[in-house]
């Protein structure tokens, strides 16, 4: 199942790496919270390392770490009009 994204999630991301200069994509880390349970960060990807997945879509990469995939999995990465990115995650 893994990971999907959108035309317009994949359209930002393309933008995001023109502006920065250029990088391989973006990664989703999924972290543990101090109180909130689990936290969702997204930064900007030069390389790839040997755990991680690629997700590719309309030129765009997502990368996300073997850990983090157990808690992305069925997940669908949208961008929103205000320039910002939603992470759906399955089942809710």
């Amino acid at each position: 199942m893994g990971i999907s994204f959108t035309d317009r999630a994949a359209e930002q991301i393309r933008r995001y790496l023109a502006e920065r200069g250029g990088g391989l994509g973006i990664r989703i880390i999924v972290q543990s919270s101090e109180c909130s349970g689990m936290a969702y960060r997204l930064e900007f990807v030069d390389e790839t390392e040997e755990a991680d997945v690629v997700y590719e879509s309309c030129g765009a990469k997502i990368v996300v770490d073997s850990k983090s995939l157990v808690w992305l999995e069925g997940t669908v990465v949208e961008a929103l009009p205000n320039a910002n990115f939603r992470v759906e995650l399955a089942g809710g």
